[in-house]
């Protein structure tokens, strides 16, 4: 049995972790209610700027852009990954990077190359380790308030080989927010739009959260009406189509993270109050085990005199 000294120790030391996962969860817990006013606030927007995107994928355009041209034969792909630049929020992070090289797998197997832009420092340094992706971008620390000036550039690298034929197709993937107890590890499609159109009733129909209320209709024979042009038009929307979806994936991430943080720094405390109760207990029985034995002795040594 180890000595009272040495338990004593174990004791402090684990008290100090808790002091340790106490701040964190109280830290995580006031920020998690802004990072879901952000993204409850988005989410309008980029739930109808999909159904949108999903419509002009299905109508009878006569202006071919390339986002609304689907390729038949696959090549190279795209994932823009969204994780998180710290730590410590439980099993977020590989969930996701777990689905997601699944995913890589099964392209790889069919003799397809895989480009990947990291959003996080978390993405970006698991994906330097992974033979046969190339990571052709990154950008970390976007704060509590991500803006989409700071995703500009890293969707600027996807759109631009997309439209150059150097990608084939380009998903999303990023943990979207359920509620506070649940976070989905969640793979998108964002080009071409007739795979969108295709996912989106899945979604719907399988009633997620971020895709709630998106019906769309069958493939129609009219077109919208644009001014002054189509090609003018649809690459503005589309360009802003791309953007909405990717800025609505971070902060979806960012809500997923505090949440994730918060739950796993309060198991980590009960664990630590648990760990202090048994220690503790150990103690006392070496401590009263110690005593027995000093009044052992000095009983026997008075019956000896």
């Amino acid at each position: 049995m180890a000595s009272g000294r040495e338990i004593k120790t174990k004791i402090k030391s684990t008290q100090n972790m808790r002091k340790v996962t106490r701040a964190l969860e109280m830290v995580s817990a006031s920020k998690i209610r802004k990072a879901q006013d952000l993204m409850k606030a988005s989410r309008p927007y980029a739930r109808h700027m999909r159904k949108v995107i999903a419509h002009v994928a299905q109508a009878n355009t006569e202006f071919s852009h390339p986002f609304l041209v689907e390729r038949p034969n696959v090549a190279r792909v795209g994932y823009i990954v969204v994780s998180t630049d710290r730590g410590l929020c439980g099993g977020l992070n590989s969930n996701l990077f777990r689905n997601l090289l699944n995913q890589v797998r099964e392209w790889q197997g069919q003799g397809v190359q895989v480009d990947v832009v990291a959003v996080g420092q978390k993405a970006t340094q698991f994906f330097r380790r992974i033979k046969g992706v190339n990571l052709v971008g990154s950008v970390t620390h976007l704060g509590e308030k991500p803006k989409v000036e700071q995703l500009v550039g890293v969707i600027k690298v996807m759109v631009d080989a997309y439209q150059a034929n150097g990608l084939d197709r380009v998903f999303l993937a990023y943990n979207d927010f359920v509620n506070t107890m649940t976070q989905k590890a969640t793979v998108d499609a964002l080009l071409p739009l007739p795979l969108v159109a295709a996912e989106l009733e899945a979604h719907e129909s399988a009633g997620e959260s971020a895709y709630a209320g998106v019906k769309l209709e069958q493939k129609h024979e009219w077109d919208y009406l644009y001014e002054p042009d189509a090609e003018t038009v649809l690459e503005h929307v589309l360009g802003r189509y791309v953007e909405s979806v990717v800025y609505q994936g971070v902060l979806e991430n960012l809500a997923s993270e505090h949440a994730a943080r918060m739950v796993a720094m309060k198991s980590a405390s009960d664990n630590a109050n648990k760990v202090i109760d048994t220690l503790t207990l150990v103690y006392n029985k070496a401590r009263q085990a110690a005593i027995t034995q000093e009044i052992s002795e000095i009983v026997g040594g008075a019956a000896a005199v």
